[in-house]
């Protein structure tokens, strides 16, 4: 799969996903195959304002590319200097957000909430375009709601505005990512258009990921909640879309080891006491249907430091 300039490995995509696909996050991915992999969604305001966090978030140095960084934002200048700090930073491909559902997103004409103005969202990716030279991409979802769904509209304005490749997520804003994913969008959307369509929605193995492509037409699949504390489905995925084996998941012993290992990954970028807080969730989805496991995340998420964890977990 090529995206502009830009070749993959192969067409499984990690997810961009706000709070999880820290560098941690993507070089496990990555590691385990991951064609693409994305960074938490970034502010376009908090980059002009050189916001030491924000920033920190665009380090994808010792990662074995491509990274895709994904900002948001509804100003289409302000959205334009934010994709020149990220060139600058390193980027290969630049995502645009139009497809968060959350409320403090939307209530700022940003995300999803863009779905309801495809000429703004248009003119935004125009001039994104316009300003660097790294491939433009966009993640929209089906559309505002089942009474607005305009994917395809949508897709087709900002093809012509110059994006080089779209993600479609088949669930409207207003399902947030509560019932079912609609497939029949992500092939109406590459119908319409003649750049990579990327799939989005209910791929929680290896098989549905071959289904999506096989129905749609779909030239990528992302994978998201079915990855958390799950590297492994996209090694699984990858290997089945080649040969339709589906190998075995992991077992007990790799879950721990990996789970310790994103620990330490964890520790090493943003130090013990972030790492500590933020492994919580994280290996509630690692132990997640193992024997006992209510049990072990409730002592995780009470320890303080990491040798805690690692005495729990092992």
């Amino acid at each position: 799969m090529k995206i502009g300039p830009v070749q993959l490995e192969n067409p499984v995509i990690a997810a961009p996903m706000a709070g999880i696909t820290d560098k941690a996050y993507r070089l496990l991915a990555k590691e385990a195959g991951c064609g693409l992999v994305c960074t938490e969604m970034v502010s376009d305001q908090a980059l002009l304002y050189g916001n030491p966090k924000t920033c920190s978030l665009l380090d994808s140095s010792g990662e074995k590319g491509p990274v895709s960084v994904q900002i948001f934002g509804s100003n289409s200048e302000y959205m334009a200097r934010a994709a020149e700090i990220v060139e600058s930073r390193g980027a290969v491909l630049i995502d645009l957000n139009m497809g968060c559902p959350t409320p403090k997103i939307v209530k700022n004409g940003e995300g999803s909430s863009l779905m309801r103005d495809p000429e703004k969202a248009a003119e935004i990716v125009s001039s994104v375009v316009s300003r660097v030279k790294v491939p433009v991409t966009v993640k929209m979802r089906k559309g505002w709601s089942e009474d607005n769904v305009n994917a395809v509209e949508l897709a087709r304005l900002v093809t012509s505005a110059g994006a080089a490749a779209l993600t479609v997520h088949g669930r409207t804003r207003s399902q947030f990512y509560a019932g079912k994913a609609d497939w029949g969008i992500i092939a109406a959307v590459k119908r319409a258009v003649r750049v990579p369509v990327i799939g989005n929605g209910d791929i929680w193995a290896p098989p549905d990921a071959l289904a999506m492509i096989e129905q749609t037409g779909c030239d990528g699949v992302m994978i998201g909640r079915a990855a958390l504390g799950n590297p492994w489905i996209f090694t699984r995925t990858v290997h089945y879309l080649k040969t339709g084996e589906l190998l075995p998941g992991p077992t007990y012993e790799e879950r721990i080891a990996t789970a310790l290992r994103h620990l330490e990954l964890l520790v090493g970028f943003k130090g013990e006491k972030v790492a500590v807080w933020e492994m919580r969730k994280h290996a509630a989805w690692y132990t997640r249907g193992l024997r006992n496991s209510a049990r072990l995340r409730e002592s995780i998420n009470k320890a303080q430091s990491k040798e805690e964890i690692k005495d729990i977990l092992t």
